[in-house]
């Protein structure tokens, strides 16, 4: 059974169709990265599974429940969580409170600004356990704001992770990043997700390493439409994959 399901799922405006007729699914525990040329639709879509944008056409399941209408707190309510292609924090935040908002949020204090004792002390034990698994406790005291963008990206993955999903949307999780962070990130997640098996990820990457790296399939969009879905090997061999993303003509 998919823990995602994706049906048709299209976007047009005007006369522009950024994403037509995509058929997307991620089974529990699996990671599946969705790649594609500049303009193919990625964002587009993970902006539709999210809710951050309103289909055309088609629907989304998530855990069998069809939500495409629902607004992204309500979707991470549910076990999706995501993080973004331009990183997303409470800069004025220190990296410790950005991560207890996070573990916070899970429960039934999510919404009170005083939380009490025992679930405050609750929250910030285990925001600096996930700070001491990708190596920011020693930076728990300082402003998001303040940390290198390599430090941020993480300090956005691990805020994701601590609301705990089902199904994490990573969104360029390595962009920007140096080749040496890059392969540390790629570590990282890799040994998160063996710690977190029933955890599944849907990747949007242009870092082809970083996707052949994590990726247990691979969907490949091209001007918007789904043109390759399979396990890396299929889709690196694949004449239609090469010569739309990495522009290889083939006779």
């Amino acid at each position: 059974m998919s823990l995602l399901e994706c049906v048709g799922l299209t976007k047009r405006w005007g006369a522009l169709t950024a994403v037509n007729n995509v058929d997307l699914t991620v089974k529990p525990g699996e990671v599946v990265a969705l790649i594609g040329p500049n303009g193919a639709g990625k964002s587009t879509v993970f902006n539709l599974i999210a809710g951050a944008l309103s289909k055309t056409a088609g629907t989304v399941r998530f855990r069998g429940e069809q939500v495409e209408s629902l607004p992204a707190y309500s979707l991470a309510r549910k076990g999706l969580s995501r993080t973004y292609q331009i990183t997303c924090l409470l800069p004025q935040l220190t990296v410790l409170e950005n991560v207890r908002v996070a573990a916070q949020a899970r429960g039934p204090a999510r919404m009170s600004p005083f939380p009490s004792r025992s679930v405050s002390s609750m929250t910030t034990d285990e925001a600096m356990e996930w700070l001491n698994r990708v190596g920011l406790a020693g930076a728990a005291s300082r402003l998001a704001g303040e940390l290198s963008h390599g430090d941020q990206r993480l300090l956005e993955i691990v805020t994701a992770l601590a609301l705990r999903p089902q199904l994490v949307l990573l969104d360029e999780p390595t962009q920007g990043m140096s080749v040496e962070e890059t392969r540390g990130t790629v570590r990282l997640l890799k040994s998160l997700l063996e710690e977190n098996a029933d955890m599944a990820v849907l990747l949007v990457e242009h870092d082809l390493e970083v996707v052949f790296g994590l990726a247990d399939r691979i969907v490949v969009l091209d001007q918007g439409r789904k043109i390759a879905d399979g396990v890396p090997e299929q889709v690196r061999d694949d004449p239609a994959v090469q010569q739309a993303y990495l522009g290889v003509a083939h006779a």
